[in-house]
């Protein structure tokens, strides 16, 4: 992976240093030595010794709650690349440098070591924030593009049948490929392996939790997300690989955590991608704050680019046949008066054909070889291009967006032309959002040119371009691959086809909300009366619920209007816009708060929903739903909120709350209606 660093203001250079230095950026430091490094910042501290060049683990200290994770050093060094590594000295250099890595991101401080060897030499890099619970490890073992999995040192013999206290037999194999190797400090551990889907064309359940309380199990699993809690505590670790999901990957990994139960051992690996691991304490809501807070550290959320009300067309499945400058005017007015941010024009604004057209088959993937003029607008339909289309939409204080997709051919190697094709959009036109799809991600070449694509664009629009990363279908970098350049295109959902239902989709926004921060996923609802007579007298039809219903399902996430805006029922124009503008009232406080998931998985018949409590534990806001069930009343607390008694403002839907003894009681006298609250004192 390349890495750029035009944002970063400052830089300190040490070669093997004779004595410890240290290094201080907006509460982050770094201190070193020929023998150890340490990284740290007001909440967590991590330590490793250094011998021949190598990195063995030997603190890692929540500093919020004063625990010590680790009772000794790792086994083995980590990272490490696998297979024999040379033992030899290697001379070191440490660099530190301020700033960003990305326009999009929080500042942090970046330290890197260089470890150079006459036969092997290794590069790593950490990267802490202020506000974050985790260091960002990245990995570079020079000449080594395969993976190295042999089984490691201590690995318990099998059962004989011969009863007796379970041991492990500490074989010194040769050290794994690893890019953690930790020694656990509490004895009672719960793991969780979390197994995410994207490809939602074909899945529509995203969130498995696999959960182990082991005393001398020893097992293994693929993921990108994966924590363990102390059970007496409630205290607890989250491993992130910034990567796709696995099966995603254009290296498999054969697993990427192992855990040796009875020596509570813990190992991460599957190389080429960054990593963090981050403490929290509290329980479920402690661990849902801390992700979000990392998350938001890799793209700040930035009021007036993220989280914005997105329509477009496609959802009606007129496809591009409708798609030309006067229809898109229509759109335009019709989504003011809805109250939408950003009017997107999908497929069909473009000259070129594509594969999804109403006009016959076209092109997927190898776009410019099928029309060198492929990404100009469309003659006959936008004559005039996109700019009157822009300049009408911030007539209406709104923005305008496109969708695009990248070039598949030969490994992505037309990304640089592409991302002059959004350049152009963005400095001629004013075209600020950008959908992404038709991408196939199936070689590292094609991952490395699909991230400087997003690169180029977001470094030379100092990231006002904003892109919704289709997750869909193909092989593409999904939740973790491309954090920081949006929002997530989660489903592609058609009333035509019957399989929009507005349960699951807020149930998939419930499931993933603890792993995905939701300002980052692009949630849809439908215009609910097309294609009713499908879904015949079910209970649970889209046309069942109330259109304001629908919003507020998706509105702690980023809504998506998958509609034809000017083809609405007016139903829609007298019940959302007044809930619109309530919840564009207090955004900027749900979407900075901690978004935790409330109540039952939604699955039709629950009562469920979302609160998110401010940093400082004073508010909240919340919005509870009562599906198809017979209790008009219901109540929960309020996680991370520390007030026992507040008052209760309704700002949209149908019922009514109160908050006392530091419970929320609920009413919702009919069924697939929800509440919108804001639990607080004035000012808060």
């Amino acid at each position: 992976m390349k890495l750029f660093f035009p944002f970063f203001s400052s830089v300190l250079v040490s070669i093997i240093p004779a004595f410890a230095e240290r290094f201080e950026h907006k509460a982050c430091y770094a201190e070193w030595s020929d023998k150890e490094l340490t990284v740290g910042n007001p909440l967590v501290e991590r330590k490793w010794t250094i011998r021949q060049g190598l990195l063995t683990a030997v603190s890692f200290k929540d500093k919020t709650s004063g625990k010590e994770w680790l009772r000794q050093p790792g086994r083995q060094p980590a990272p490490y690349p696998g297979g024999a590594v040379a033992g030899e000295e290697r001379s070191l250099t440490f660099q530190t440098k301020t700033g960003k890595l990305s326009p999009v991101e929080k500042e942090s401080l970046v330290v890197d070591v260089a470890a150079k060897g006459a036969q092997d030499s290794f590069g790593y890099q950490f990267q802490v924030f202020p506000d974050s619970s985790g260091i960002t490890v990245r990995f570079f073992p020079e000449g080594r593009t395969e993976e190295t999995f042999e089984e490691p040192g201590g690995k318990e013999d099998g059962p004989t049948g011969i009863e007796g206290p379970a041991t492990v037999k500490k074989k010194r194999g040769q050290p794994i490929q690893a890019l953690e190797d930790l020694m656990l400090s509490p004895r009672h551990l719960r793991y969780t392996q979390v197994e995410m889907m994207d490809q939602t064309d074909h899945h529509d359940e995203l969130v498995f939790e696999r959960e182990w309380l082991p005393l001398q199990d020893n097992f293994e699993a693929a993921c990108n997300v994966f924590h363990l809690e102390d059970v007496l505590t409630k205290n607890g670790l989250v491993f992130i690989k910034l990567g796709p999901l696995p099966h995603a990957r254009p290296v498999k990994s054969p697993w990427d955590v192992r855990v040796a139960g009875g020596g509570r051992r813990i190992t991460f690996a599957g190389q080429g991608y960054p990593w963090t691991v981050l403490s929290y304490s509290g329980g479920r809501a402690g661990r849902i704050a801390a992700i979000q807070d990392y998350q938001r550290c890799l793209r700040d959320y930035v009021p007036g680019r993220d989280g914005m009300f997105l329509s477009n067309t496609w959802g009606d499945r007129s496809r591009d046949s409708r798609v030309n400058a006067e229809f898109l005017l229509q759109e335009v007015e019709a989504g003011s008066r809805l109250g939408v941010d950003v009017v997107q024009v999908d497929d069909g604004w473009q000259a070129g054909k594509t594969g999804n057209s109403a006009f016959g088959k076209g092109a997927w993937g190898n776009f410019r070889s099928a029309n060198p003029e492929f990404w100009k607008p469309h003659p006959e339909r936008f004559p005039k291009g996109l700019k009157p289309l822009v300049e009408a939409a911030k007539g209406k204080d709104m923005k305008f967006g496109l969708w695009f997709g990248p070039d598949a051919e030969n490994d992505m190697e037309n990304w640089k032309l592409d991302a002059e094709v959004l350049l152009g959009s963005f400095e001629k036109s004013g075209v600020e959002y950008v959908k992404i799809d038709a991408v196939e991600m199936k070689s590292l070449k094609a991952e490395a040119n699909l991230n400087k694509f997003y690169d180029m664009v977001l470094e030379e629009t100092e990231g006002r371009v904003v892109f919704d990363a289709d997750a869909t279908a193909g092989l593409r970098p999904g939740y973790f691959g491309t954090m920081r350049v949006g929002p997530v295109f989660l489903e592609n959902r058609y009333t035509d086809w019957g399989n929009y239902w507005p349960h699951h989709t807020l149930r998939n926004l419930w499931t993933l909300s603890p792993y995905v921060d939701p300002v980052r996923l692009r949630m849809e609802f439908l215009n609910q009366l097309r294609n009713a007579e499908k879904y015949g007298d079910d209970p649970l039809a889209p046309a069942a619920y109330p259109p304001d219903t629908l919003f507020a399902s998706v509105m702690f996430a980023s809504p998506l209007g998958w509609f034809e805006v000017s083809n609405l029922p007016e139903k829609y124009f007298e019940t959302i816009p007044p809930l619109v503008e309530a919840w564009k009232k207090e955004r900027e406080a749900i979407f900075s708060g901690h978004i935790v998931p409330i109540g039952r998985t939604p699955d039709g018949y629950a009562w469920t929903g979302f609160s998110s409590t401010s940093k400082d534990r004073k508010s909240s806001r919340i919005v509870v739903f009562r599906e198809l069930n017979e209790a008009t009343a219901w109540s929960t607390t309020i996680p991370l909120l520390e007030a026992e008694n507040a008052e209760v403002i309704v700002l949209g839907g149908k019922g009514s709350a109160t908050f006392q003894d530091g419970e929320l009681k609920v009413t919702i006298p009919e069924t697939l209606q929800y509440v919108f609250l804001r639990i607080g004192f004035e000012g808060d």
